[in-house]
């Protein structure tokens, strides 16, 4: 175990935070509410914060180069949303039952390719046996696109330094897998298993990767961040006062500061007194520095 002194840097109350993202030249953090569908944008040296609603549930977004709006991935569809007006418009309808599935956790490649995957997730409870689909990848110019892996629960996007290998979590499954990736193409290809996480360790969530090739993965219903080596043997867990933590993303003018998101989502009104944080968005100086990823989509 690792002792980590964790602020609570907005006590958001949010159902299901989600995608913290650095946006450097903004020094600001931007973020989601799942279930309370909005995109936020959080100033973390003043504390302001503006968020734009959304009306269905929101898995995962990338901003526009221009910082004028960003790219949704909702339960309804693909849409761009026009920071100024509010206004969404349509880009791609969704590329499965919305009934049954959403959109869930999405990160931009190196070149500007925005990949997002999928969570079964139906809207009437136990209505069938859970059913995989597929990753997928949005360009401005090709729209949508399968990419070749399915699952119940995308999670854990994450790319080396270099941008050769890809890592991806099937959180139900409880594996973090890794493929060799192709940033030109965007080709992904030779799956194997990065770790593997017990069902008593959560599930395997968002991620991020640090300068030295340590992978940080939030262990959702675990109440931790577990960081692994980059041969994918375990270095140490950071104990968190959430017991949902959702995803991590290093940010700040070094990149030196860790921000976790966090869910409520479920929790019975003792574990909510338990848990005063849950549901916010946390903070933490680790001694590590996180890889810059990019979060603007490529305009053309």
């Amino acid at each position: 175990m690792s002792d980590e002194v964790i602020e609570l840097a907005v006590d958001a109350g949010a159902t299901i935070g989600e995608s913290p993202t650095w946006s450097a030249s903004e020094a600001a953090l931007y973020w989601i509410d799942v279930k309370k569908p909005a995109l936020y944008r959080y100033h973390p040296e003043s504390g302001a914060q503006r968020a734009w609603p959304l009306p269905s549930d929101i898995g995962a977004f990338v901003l526009d180069d221009d910082l004028s709006g960003a790219v949704v991935a909702l339960r309804t569809g693909v849409f761009a949303l026009d920071f100024a007006s509010g206004r969404l418009t349509l880009l791609a309808p969704p590329p499965f039952d919305p009934a049954l599935h959403r959109f869930n956790e999405g990160a931009c490649d190196v070149t500007g390719r925005f990949w997002v995957g999928v969570m079964f997730d139906p809207l009437q409870p136990g209505v069938c046996v859970p059913i995989a689909a597929s990753l997928h990848s949005f360009t401005r110019a090709g729209g949508l696109k399968p990419e070749p892996d399915a699952a119940e629960l995308h999670n854990g996007m994450a790319w080396s330094a270099d941008s050769r290998q890809f890592l991806l979590s099937h959180s139900q499954a409880g594996v973090i897998w890794s493929f060799d990736f192709e940033p030109e193409s965007g080709r992904l290809s030779h799956r194997r298993t990065f770790a593997a996480i017990p069902k008593g360790d959560g599930l395997p969530d968002g991620a991020a990767v640090d300068t030295d090739g340590g992978y940080w993965c939030a262990l959702h219903g675990a109440g931790r961040l577990r960081r692994f080596n980059k041969d994918g043997s375990i270095d140490c867990d950071i104990v968190l006062p959430v017991s949902q933590p959702t995803m991590c993303a290093f940010a700040g003018p070094k990149l030196d500061t860790l921000y976790v998101t966090s869910a409520a989502d479920k929790l019975s009104d003792a574990q909510r007194r338990a848990e005063p944080h849950a549901g916010g968005l946390l903070r933490l100086r680790p001694s590590r520095t996180g890889v810059p990823r990019r979060c603007t989509l490529a305009s053309a």
